[in-house]
């Protein structure tokens, strides 16, 4: 079976990808109905079904997927680890196979809103792509994408982005899909930084027609991720006051950006705001018009962030500089002494401290009093210094010390898609945990230590001490050990 996405991305041919929200707002007929005009278009080469967009529950991704496909579209399936642990995920996965459903978009997902069932986040974004990819290596031909946001505007947030794209390009990835934005300066920013890594990613850029009621929620970062400026919400309310209530007006700015994203050199674009087979049509053939013309375009799309951070070059870029140590916080001084420790007294290969401490925890592991001591203990120095949180399988060393498990989505890898500025998603009165990491890893030269793939925790060593499964290899951790 032929599968248009993969073969017009390995062709070299600027394809489209159109969104399907298979949100409960919107009838299942009416996607189907959707699907059905979208397969004419021969430059649509996948109709990409959400799967808890915006942390809603909707219709099931699956079910919509296969009745899409029998309306002649191939689906791009959006599987998330919002409500399904790794078993879960993997049997979601067998369950595509059986299908005949290779294209699948693998996410962290949106954290579900008020009144939904509790989330699971039993693995992150990189975590499912590695578990596709085992699949794969099975003989099961999947193909997967993956989201990158290049538009952030602080450091931590925009260089962590980049960082987790290349985790997931390690795991397996095979396309990457850019979240909602409207500035030329990131898109062309994101193609550079692969290229100039020699990363050869095909890239599809998200291209959003943008009507005034979804821009006035994008203004207040809703859903999480997405984010308009005053200025781009101002000329979209002007824009409304027209006849035709601006539809014409934003179908323009979504060809302009799309002939913008060909200038780039990306691989296609991923429309969404409409699955109205006319309307991504008439956006096909201005691009085409408009593609001469790219540069000048790229010149107009710049609704970033008065003041945001913009990645340098390579040649104009400049080591960074670490803080001197006295002018350093307790917090971020403590990393530098606990890695100072582990070059002194080595525990992370074979000698005989390892081995001796390893008889000493198998000793207090056999006698379950002790062992109980000992995890207490273990929390109660680790808890206040690290926030720790008993998960059993403890990664400090490779994350500057900052638990992950306090991170609402237990993330491993990166911070989420929906940072914003810094704050986290679900609780945007906190900053990201991620800016602390990143922040420490720069002030100690140790960036290259981000890009180190974090495995999922096994869930079973919770409330047990980590000391103990640490020398008795129980844990789950990083093949590479931190210096």
């Amino acid at each position: 079976m032929t599968n248009p996405l993969r073969d017009a991305l390995a062709t070299g041919r600027f394809c489209y990808v159109v969104e399907l929200v298979a949100s409960a707002l919107t009838r299942e007929a009416r996607l189907l109905e959707a699907a059905s005009g979208l397969a004419r278009i021969p430059a649509v080469v996948a109709g990409s079904v959400t799967s808890y967009a915006g942390g809603a529950m909707g219709h099931d991704p699956l079910r919509v997927a296969a009745a899409a496909r029998a309306r002649g579209l191939t689906p791009n399936i959006h599987l998330t680890c919002v409500s399904q642990d790794r078993r879960g995920l993997a049997k979601s996965l067998d369950d595509l196979h059986a299908l005949s459903l290779e294209n699948v978009f693998a996410l962290t997902g949106d954290y579900p809103g008020a009144g939904d069932q509790p989330p699971v986040f039993d693995l992150d974004s990189v975590q499912l792509v590695r578990l596709i990819d085992e699949r794969r290596r099975g003989g099961i031909p999947f193909h997967v994408a993956v989201a990158v946001s290049p538009f952030k505007y602080t450091e931590a947030d925009c260089v962590y982005q980049y960082v987790k794209l290349e985790k997931k390009i390690a795991a397996g990835a095979d396309v990457a899909i850019t979240q909602v934005g409207w500035d030329a300066k990131k898109f062309a920013e994101l193609k550079r930084y692969l290229d100039e890594r020699g990363l050869r990613m095909p890239l599809l850029g998200n291209v959003y027609v943008l009507g005034p009621k979804t821009a006035e929620r994008m203004a207040t970062g809703r859903p999480p991720g997405c984010w308009v400026s005053p200025e781009l919400l101002a000329a979209v309310q002007a824009e409304s006051r027209a006849k035709d209530g601006g539809r014409q007006a934003r179908l323009e700015r979504a060809a302009r950006t799309v002939a913008v994203l060909r200038g780039l050199g990306y691989a296609g674009a991923y429309v969404g705001g409409t699955h109205d087979a006319a309307h991504i049509a008439w956006i096909i053939r201005r691009a085409d018009e408009l593609v001469p013309q790219w540069e000048a375009l790229a010149a107009e799309l710049g609704y970033g962030a008065s003041s945001g951070f913009y990645l340098p070059t390579r040649a104009s870029a400049r080591a960074p500089a670490a803080p001197a140590a006295n002018g350093r916080p307790r917090a971020d001084r403590l990393p530098r002494v606990l890695d100072w420790f582990g070059r002194t007294f080595p525990v992370n290969r074979d000698t005989r401290l390892r081995r001796a401490l390893a008889w000493v925890f198998g000793w207090i592991d056999r006698r379950r009093p002790a062992a109980v001591l000992l995890e207490r203990a273990e929390l109660a120095i680790k808890k206040p210094l690290f926030g720790c949180q008993a998960c059993g399988n403890c990664v400090l060393g490779h994350l500057e010390y900052v638990c992950p498990q306090t991170c609402p989505k237990q993330l491993r890898n990166g911070p989420c898609g929906g940072t914003d500025q810094g704050r986290c998603e679900v609780t945007p009165d906190k900053p990201c945990i991620w800016v602390a990491v990143y922040e420490r890893a720069k002030a100690a030269n140790a960036l290259d230590g981000l890009r180190t793939y974090v495995p999922p925790p096994d869930r079973r060593l919770r409330d047990t001490s980590s000391w103990i499964n640490y020398f008795l290899d129980r844990d789950s951790r990083p093949s590479v050990e931190p210096p």
